[in-house]
C-alpha cells in the first residue's frame, strides 16, 4: 500500500504547490511510482506538470462527487512513474455541495483509497485554507508536512494549522502523523532568514526536516514552462534541494540504506553561488 502525503497550510505563497510539485517528481525520479494530486481549486499543481486546467473534463471533483474512480482520470506527465489526478476551478464549488453530507469528512480517502495500492506515494497539494477540502485531504493522508517559508511571520497561523491537524488526529484520522515542518524561500545571505531557520528549529526541534528549499530562479520560473525542477534544471539547486527532501523522507520510512554520510547531494564550488541558476 503506498503512503499519502499531503502538504499543508492555510497561508498563501509559502511553496506549497513547489514542494508538492516537485517533492513528487523527486520521488518518481528515485523510482518510486507517484502520484500527485491536485486539491487546490486553483489547479496550480495541474498546470505546473503541464496539464491545462481548462482542458481537464472530469479530474477530483468526479472522484469526490461522482464517485468517478481515480484511475479513470489519472494522467501520466513528462517524469517517468509520476502521474497526476488533476483537478479544475470546478472544485471551488465542493465544499458547499458536501457540507450537509453525512460522510463529507471522508469523500476524498474514499476516493484514494480505491488506487492507494497502485503507487509507492501519493502526494496531495493541499488548498490554502482549514476548510472542508484541507480537512478531507488529512483525512484520507497517513501523514502531512508543513512548508514554512523563511520570511517574517513564518510562524503566523501555525498555532491554528497544528491543533486543526490535533482535531483531526483525534476525532477523524487517528493514524495521521506529522511527516515534518519544511522551510522553504531561504536565502542564506539575510539575517532575517536564518533567525527564521533557528526560531523555527527551537520551536519543532526533531519535527524539522534536515533540507531545506533556497530561493532559486529556475525553481520559480519552473511552473510557467510546465515543467517540474527537474525537467526544467535537472541539476540545479533546486533539483538538488528537492531530491534531497525526497531521500530524507525515504530515510524517515526506512525505505533506503542510504548511510548518513551520503544521504545529502552537495554542490560543487561553481553550484553554490546563490545567485546562478
Amino acid at each position: 500500500m503506498g503512503k499519502i502525503i499531503a502538504i499543508a497550510n492555510q497561508k498563501g505563497g509559502v511553496g506549497k504547490t513547489t514542494s508538492a510539485i516537485n517533492l513528487a517528481a523527486s520521488l518518481a525520479v528515485l523510482e518510486y511510482k507517484t502520484l500527485l494530486v491536485d486539491a487546490d481549486p486553483q489547479a496550480n499543481a495541474t498546470s505546473g506538470v503541464g496539464k491545462e486546467p481548462k482542458d481537464i473534463k472530469a479530474g477530483l471533483y468526479e472522484c469526490i462527487l461522482d464517485n468517478k474512480n481515480p484511475q479513470d482520470v489519472i494522467l501520466e506527465t513528462d517524469t517517468p512513474n509520476l502521474y497526476l489526478l488533476p483537478t479544475n476551478t470546478d472544485l471551488v464549488a465542493i465544499e458547499l455541495e458536501i457540507v450537509n453530507l453525512p460522510n463529507r469528512d471522508y469523500m476524498m480517502k474514499a476516493a484514494l483509497d480505491k488506487i492507494k495500492g497502485d503507487f509507492d506515494f501519493i502526494i496531495i497539494d493541499c488548498c490554502p485554507s482549514l476548510g472542508l477540502t484541507v480537512i478531507n485531504s488529512l483525512a484520507a493522508a497517513d501523514s502531512v508536512i508543513i512548508p514554512v517559508q523563511c520570511e517574517y511571520f513564518a510562524l503566523e497561523g501555525m498555532g491554528k494549522l497544528l491543533q486543526t491537524i490535533k482535531l483531526i488526529q483525534e476525532h477523524i484520522n487517528t493514524n495521521l502523523d506529522i511527516e515534518g515542518v519544511l522551510l522553504t524561500m531561504y536565502d542564506p545571505r539575510l539575517k532575517l532568514a536564518n533567525q527564521v531557520v533557528e526560531e523555527v528549529k527551537m520551536h519543532f526541534q526533531n519535527m524539522v526536516f534536515n533540507t531545506i528549499v533556497q530561493r532559486n530562479v529556475k525553481l520559480a520560473e519552473a511552473p510557467s514552462h510546465g515543467k517540474t525542477i527537474i525537467m526544467h534544471d535537472a541539476i540545479g539547486k533546486g533539483s538538488v534541494n528537492y531530491l534531497n527532501l525526497a531521500r530524507e523522507i525515504l530515510q524517515r520510512n526506512g525505505l533506503t540504506k542510504i548511510s548518513d554520510e551520503d544521504r545529502t547531494m552537495t554542490f560543487t564550488a561553481e553550484e553554490s553561488e546563490f545567485n546562478e541558476g
